[in-house]
């Protein structure tokens, strides 16, 4: 079956590379989790980690609290990971100060990826993705943090309070509007405008430089 985009995706801010996809995971690992129950849209924000190698297309690993509903009724849904965005200036574009056809507009990276979450629940899968994931967010910390540091009590009374998400991804889209559908020479004013700008915009100016 033929899948048709969940969101407006023109072709020339369309991405492909799931190289590219899989870096903004690492860099902007809090999804947008957004699914339907009870006919109703249900909408929560999770950090996932990537697991590239599970799955054909990839896996999504996570945890969430019991008391939190959307574990309880698992469906179709879709993870939504922001990367950089930042408002654009006309003023920034060559081609404004030769003709003045030029409006504002906002750029931004994103990635959506399309799967049916698993309950974990069984204890030492559950230990596992919570390593996995703490792992990966103290690596290059100068005194990394592990599970074993806390009290095997309190941990176990930590683990009782929430159950794993396993999600394999089953497709994948990513738009990153970043000035493509304009000239080389209002590309590189972009760049250089965010590159003045705040540390958000300056994510956004270095996502701009290797879209060109």
């Amino acid at each position: 079956m033929k899948h048709t985009s969940a969101m407006y995706l023109p072709k020339s801010f369309e991405v492909t590379d799931l190289a590219l996809m899989h870096d903004l995971l690492r860099r902007f690992p809090l999804a947008t989790w957004a699914t339907v129950v009870d006919g109703q849209p249900l909408v929560n924000h999770i950090p996932f980690l990537l697991d590239p190698e599970a799955g054909a297309q990839g896996t999504l690993l996570g945890h969430v609290a019991r008391a939190n509903p959307v574990w309880q009724t698992p469906g179709a849904s879709v993870f939504v990971f922001h990367g950089p965005q930042a408002y654009i200036s006309p003023s920034w574009y060559p081609s404004k100060r030769e003709h003045g056809k030029a409006v504002p507009t906002w750029n931004y990276a994103v990635v959506h990826a399309h799967g049916t979450p698993e309950v974990v629940e069984d204890r030492a899968a559950l230990r596992a993705i919570l390593e996995r994931q703490t792992q990966a967010h103290e690596a290059g910390l100068p005194h990394p943090w592990a599970l074993a540091d806390a009290p095997a009590d309190y941990l176990d009374q930590m683990m009782q309070a929430v159950v794993g998400i396993r999600v394999p991804v089953v497709r994948w889209e990513a738009k990153f509007k970043l000035s493509q559908n304009r000239s080389a020479a209002d590309r590189e004013g972009v760049i250089d405008g965010l590159g003045a700008g705040h540390p958000m915009a300056q994510a956004m100016a270095e996502a701009a430089g290797k879209a060109r």
